[in-house]
């Protein structure tokens, strides 16, 4: 699942000098839970692998182990590792009985990439405090930037606090840096918001204060690296030469220190989303961002079932997984390979089983089972195949995604994402029923994960598309589990194999996508947006 920062606007993916490939970077561990996080990543219990009673799980296991070992190097986009990876994934597709659905008959679709990244051994950034001391900030653990081809490269400009910096908040801010509280939290300025107020208004740069109130995905640090990573053709963000930063919420104390101000109370009261009052800085933001580019390739996998009925087969039913992961990154816990194991080589390997499941048998529609490149950089890989069909786009009629998942705990509740928007969304209630397990909508839209996966291009071109998300009921130990995931391992080395899941939930989901792909392919009617879709593209779009 790609980051919330490489959505709104699209952020910088950040990366260790040595390393010619790397993934997004992220933000940091929670305040209340960095010492355990600490403990947890330097001293980590090395789970039993898990024991599964069927020998689909068993295969799925197997495959899962193949594709977030260490010598798969994390499956960065574009990377040699990436390229084994998918030789792996298209020997297993043509092995099961797929046709080859890429380019000029083969299994690989190529996707033109364009990276911008900073080499983080010689950034340098500080605080030139008004009184002569200067504190350097340490970069991907402090602070990180977004990348761009226009991003100066040098920064020496007077700090100010403006509060959520609102189009009403920021002011004249001429050549200056601006910092703002960087809330995720609905009825407060966005993202991109903040940076057309801040641009508007002649900022020299923006800096966002992370969230710490913000549990139910808390900032973590360090950030992998600092990358972006574009499609070629893709025009350049906005406000592209303004460097975006972002700073980890323990160091806003340093930053804004000899202004008066409380840091702590101003982190709670964004927190709580109260009124934030603007203030000067008393201190400079030095700062150099050295950058290279490059432009290169990395593949999509595609194979196709074809359909058996004479008229459905025509219809094209695509079922769809990530194969990249974040590749090498800054250490953490003394580990610098960014795994990957279950977002998203585990739901990879279940796109080949079910493919090896079948034994070329098709249904009545045909299936297109994608693994897609480049998610984590920004949905890239699916993005290039919605507008470089390899199929008539008119013959595209669903994608089922497989992304955001964890089978920590029992699969007792299935959140699915654009639950009502279409009727897959029935279709999923009805099968998960069958087996037991209800289904509800994301109780959590702050996290915006329906933009977040590869359904969303899909869904941007008028496909109706789902995806899913193991659920829990609030103060249970599932939500334990799955907070710890998400301040442990989630876009961390720790997304290992290591982690602890419960095998009977694994073969539980994979038998619900099996029974689900089947039920859609096979329906006599093809899925359909619902006439309350709020998120179905206007025809101008």
């Amino acid at each position: 699942m790609v980051s919330s920062e490489a959505r709104e606007p699209r952020q910088c993916v950040c990366e260790d000098a040595s390393m010619r490939f790397g993934f997004p970077f992220r933000p940091a561990v929670l305040l209340t839970s960095i010492l355990v996080a600490a403990t947890a990543l330097a001293h980590p219990v090395l789970a039993q692998a898990p024991v599964f009673k069927d020998a689909d799980s068993r295969a799925w296991w197997r495959l899962t182990s193949q594709l977030a070992g260490d010598s798969m190097e994390g499956r960065d986009t574009g990377s040699p590792a990436y390229a084994r990876a998918a030789r792996i994934v298209a020997d297993r597709f043509k092995k099961a009985g797929l046709k080859p659905a890429g380019d000029n008959g083969s299994f690989f679709q190529s996707v033109p990439l364009h990276e911008v990244r900073i080499d983080a051994a010689a950034a340098r950034l500080s605080i030139a405090r008004d009184d002569g001391t200067n504190l350097p900030l340490q970069f991907l653990h402090q602070i990180t930037v977004r990348p761009t081809d226009q991003l100066t490269p040098t920064l020496d400009q007077p700090l100010v606090f403006r509060g959520y910096c609102g189009a009403n908040e920021v002011g004249d801010v001429r050549g200056k840096v601006v910092v703002c509280f960087g809330t995720r939290r609905s009825g407060l300025p966005s993202a991109a918001e903040r940076l057309r107020a801040v641009a508007a208004s002649g900022g020299a740069g923006l800096i966002n204060i992370d969230d710490p109130g913000f549990t139910i995905e808390p900032p973590r640090w360090p950030y992998a690296y600092a990358r972006t990573v574009s499609l070629r053709d893709a025009p350049p963000p906005t406000a592209a030469a303004l460097p975006v930063m972002t700073l980890n919420a323990d160091a806003f104390a340093s930053l804004i220190a000899g202004s008066g101000q409380d840091a702590a109370r101003i982190l709670a009261d964004g927190g709580a989303k109260r009124a934030l009052a603007g203030f000067d800085i008393p201190a400079r933001l030095k700062a150099s961002f050295p950058t290279t580019t490059a432009d290169y390739a990395s593949d999509n996998v595609l194979g196709l079932l074809p359909g058996r009925h004479p008229r459905l087969s025509a219809e094209v039913v695509v079922i769809s997984a990530h194969l990249d992961g974040y590749g090498h990154g800054e250490p953490v816990g003394g580990d610098s390979i960014y795994h990957g194991a279950f977002d998203d080589a585990a739901y990879v390997a279940t796109l080949v089983r079910f493919a090896e499941r079948r034994h070329g048998r098709g249904l009545k529609r045909s299936v297109l089972v994608a693994a897609f490149t480049g998610e984590e950089k920004g949905l890239l890989g699916a993005s290039w195949f919605t507008r470089h069909p390899t199929v008539a786009k008119a013959d595209l009629v669903a994608d089922i995604n497989l992304d955001q998942l964890r089978p920590l705990f029992s699969l007792k509740i299935l959140t699915v994402e654009a639950l009502g928007e279409t009727s897959l969304g029935d279709t999923a209630r009805s099968v998960a029923n069958r087996m037991g397990v209800s289904v509800r909508p994301d109780l959590e839209p702050e996290r915006n994960l329906v933009r977040r996966a590869d359904h969303w291009p899909f869904m941007q071109i008028d496909v109706p598309a789902i995806g899913f998300v193991f659920g829990y009921d609030p103060g249970t130990e599932a939500e334990r589990l799955y907070r710890d995931w998400y301040t442990l391992r989630y876009h961390r080395p720790q997304d290992s194999l290591t982690t602890p899941i419960d095998p009977k939930a694994a073969a539980d989901f994979n038998h619900f996508f099996y029974r689900l792909t089947a039920v859609v392919a096979d329906a006599s009617q093809r899925p359909v947006w619902s006439p309350a879709a709020t998120l179905r593209p206007s025809p101008a779009q």
